[in-house]
């Protein structure tokens, strides 16, 4: 499955971006999607997944009830609704997918990753 990251941008401390990541190839129903971040200089962290069919979400601490994941099984695509944004959410946004059924915390689960987006926000 190829995947294509979209979305991202700068914005003001407790603004708003919605990200988008579009599928390609295999049926993007058989993977649970993650959406990960990495800040310069840090490594690859979780922010959020979500199951094959969308019924379980899971979500870092640091982003709980500011950033929502979800899907679109018909359109081939898994969105990040992020609100109330911080300036330490800056990084790149990075979509993937996993064989497992109900997405992962760890980034070595995910066989297939996007390119990117870069989320800046200024305080």
């Amino acid at each position: 499955v190829q995947l294509q990251a979209s979305g991202g941008g700068l914005v003001q401390a407790g603004g708003s971006l919605r990200l988008s990541c579009a599928a390609s190839g295999r049926t993007f129903s058989s993977y649970a999607m993650g959406w990960f971040h990495q800040a310069p200089g840090k490594e690859r962290e979780f922010v959020a997944a979500i199951s094959r069919r969308g019924s379980s979400t899971y979500y870092a601490d640091s982003v709980k009830g500011r950033f929502t994941i979800s899907r679109d099984n018909a359109k081939n695509t898994v969105y990040l609704q992020m609100n109330s944004l911080k300036p330490e959410d800056t990084a790149v946004y990075y979509c993937a997918a996993s064989d497992g059924t109900t997405g992962s915390w760890y980034a070595e689960d995910y066989r297939h990753w996007g390119q990117g987006t870069q989320v800046t926000v200024s305080s």
